[in-house]
């Protein structure tokens, strides 16, 4: 509503260069912090809460799916098969635990040459929406590979805050209000208890 963003990360807590080593217990006992000792609302009431997590089906999405009724998941990807097979076991992972699956993104689609605007698909065409064909899932979109988006990063300031123009921006504007819309239009599912033996 008023353009604030709050965020929480274990990079704020570790010292630089720190390696997070860490097995099970620990991790789930991490997320179950992040999620219920951090003050979300400190500031203002939170409309959305996204989490980011590693590509799988490990010990951090189990242990999310146990402790809270997520809305839904988005599954991104890369367009090679390779990185689709991690894509393909987190839906299954999510399908089982009667989580909503809103769709697929295809992130660093392709690169378009400056100056002439001509697209390379660097690492394969088309593998998410392919996959998503398959799943019988949306297809969300799909986010260019742009400088602008590393050099946003690195600064602190989000590449959508800055120049609409740059496709990036538009790609990640597009796919905010189409995850928003298949938040609404979905209904809910109460996840079934996960025993892990």
């Amino acid at each position: 509503k008023n353009n604030e963003i709050v965020s929480m990360s274990i990079g704020y807590l570790m010292e630089k260069d720190t390696a997070v080593i860490w097995r099970g217990p620990m991790v789930m006992g991490t997320i179950q912090q992040m999620l219920n000792d951090v003050k979300w609302d400190l500031y203002s009431p939170l409309d959305v809460l996204i989490i980011d997590l590693p590509p799988g089906t490990g010990d951090a999405q189990l242990t999310m799916v146990q402790n809270i009724k997520l809305d839904g998941a988005v599954i991104v990807s890369t367009p090679q098969d390779l990185a689709l097979i991690d894509a393909r076991k987190a839906l299954t992972m999510f399908d089982k635990t009667n989580t909503n699956i809103f769709g697929i993104i295809e992130n660093m689609s392709y690169f378009v040459a400056p100056g002439s605007g001509e697209r390379t698909h660097i690492f394969g065409n088309g593998g998410g929406r392919l996959a998503a064909a398959e799943l019988d899932l949306h297809f969300l979109g799909d986010i260019p590979i742009d400088p602008s988006v590393c050099a946003a990063g690195d600064s602190g300031q989000p590449v959508v805050m800055g120049d609409m123009e740059i496709s990036a921006s538009r790609s990640f504007a597009e796919l905010a209000d189409k995850v928003a819309e298949r938040a609404r239009n979905l209904g809910d599912r109460d996840p079934p208890p996960i025993e892990v033996s």
